[in-house]
């Protein structure tokens, strides 16, 4: 799919100001936010995201072996942050939080930036609230009907999508209210019309679409399945389950997971660096304190609450991997029969279950990866813990 560089022609020259203040920052991430142009699902990155993110940024503490434990804890947490950003900023989250990433990993002041960005009513939450603009959903919608109806089953509808697509936000709001539903018709009257576009609904698809309506792992596409079986719905809502209201489900789920997921690790994050912050001080306290004894009792505590905190997240990531799992072997198994299957109604759900078992899988390697880093720091709350008792 071609992806207009739009956003990526302007916010190169919203990176080169991205050392001003931080209000001027999130107005100018809001501003690349309007102009990102990427279509949902596809990963757009900004013209100089090629370049090397600057390393995290030195707090003035050493990070070496020598250092203390504490110290190394919260280098440890800052160098997650960042990474947690730049996983947001290489995703196919929406292209108001991308470029919102992406600013504040260029931002000149290192792990500050993003510590800012990732607080509460920083700019990830900034980003969030332009989601819930009429107009950032309205294009939205018409991105998502781009990546979901193809042009062999919906020519119409792709191709008014695609018009609204580059057209005014007066332009996208007619195609979401009336437009969309009017190409749907004229792409009906044409398949009704031509015996080679018109799918044979068997008895055995429509027993297949019942069951996802009650066993498929995607919330999504669940209510996609019972749309096309329910009262008075007819073989043409079957063969467009099948021709786009199948891929268009799991696009919502994927979307889904992924808004959660990141939505999650920012509290997470948040809650991290306080707790580090806390237990640092309790045990900088411990050192010339009149009751030793209950300075000590005080920063174990202090360690034990970062301990539990990362292995809550530990157990929340494992949970999630598991889920990534079997989104991705039920998709390859819906690719699978897609291609031994002789209807022609299954033609258009093997390319699209392909890619989405694909990106499952990116989403379980994901899970791996972000639960070794809270196992990682929950190892080093214990030992800090430990060493706290004397």
């Amino acid at each position: 799919m071609t992806v207009l560089s739009l956003d990526q022609r302007n916010e190169s020259s919203v990176s080169e100001r991205a050392t001003v203040s931080r209000k001027l920052w999130v107005a100018q991430a809001v501003a690349a936010g309007l102009l990102a142009g990427g279509i949902a699902g596809v990963t757009v990155a900004p013209a100089w995201a090629d370049a090397p993110v600057p390393a995290v940024v030195s707090t003035g503490q050493s990070t070496e072996p020598s250092a203390d434990p504490a110290t190394l804890a919260k280098a440890a947490a800052a160098e997650e942050a960042r990474n947690y950003v730049l996983r947001l900023a290489k995703s196919r989250l929406p292209a108001e939080i991308r470029t919102s990433a992406w600013n504040a990993l260029r931002n000149s002041r290192g792990d500050e930036a993003i510590a800012e960005w990732i607080a509460p009513g920083g700019g990830y939450d900034y980003a969030k609230k332009r989601l819930r603009d009429t107009r950032a959903r309205n294009k939205a919608f018409c991105e998502r009907v781009v990546q979901t109806h193809t042009v062999g089953f919906s020519p119409e509808v792709r191709a008014a999508a695609a018009r609204a697509l580059k057209g005014t936000d007066a332009d996208r709001a007619a195609f979401v209210k009336t437009g969309y539903a009017q190409a749907q018709q004229r792409d009906r009257a044409t398949r009704e019309a031509n015996e080679q576009h018109r799918l044979e609904v068997a008895a055995k698809d429509r027993e297949f679409v019942r069951a996802l309506a009650e066993n498929d792992p995607g919330a999504q596409v669940r209510v996609a399945a019972q749309w096309a079986l329910r009262p008075g719905a007819t073989d043409t809502d079957v063969a467009e389950f099948f021709g786009y209201g199948w891929v268009t489900g799991a696009t919502l789920d994927l979307e889904e997971h992924r808004l959660r997921t990141a939505d999650a690790e920012q509290v997470r994050h948040q809650a991290l660096s306080r707790l580090i912050e806390q237990a640092e001080t309790a045990e900088a306290a411990v050192k010339g304190a009149a009751d030793t004894a209950k300075a000590r009792a005080e920063a174990e505590r202090a360690w034990r609450a970062v301990a539990e905190h990362a292995g809550a997240a530990q157990k929340a990531w494992q949970a999630e991997q598991a889920a990534a799992m079997a989104q991705a072997e039920n998709w390859k198994k819906v690719a699978q029969l897609a291609k031994d299957a002789a209807d022609e109604i299954w033609k258009n759900i093997a390319d699209p279950a392909e890619a989405t078992e694909e990106s499952w899988a990116k989403e379980q390697a994901d899970a791996v990866e972000t639960a070794k880093f809270w196992q990682d720091m929950y190892d080093r709350a214990q030992a800090a813990e430990s060493r706290v008792k004397g």
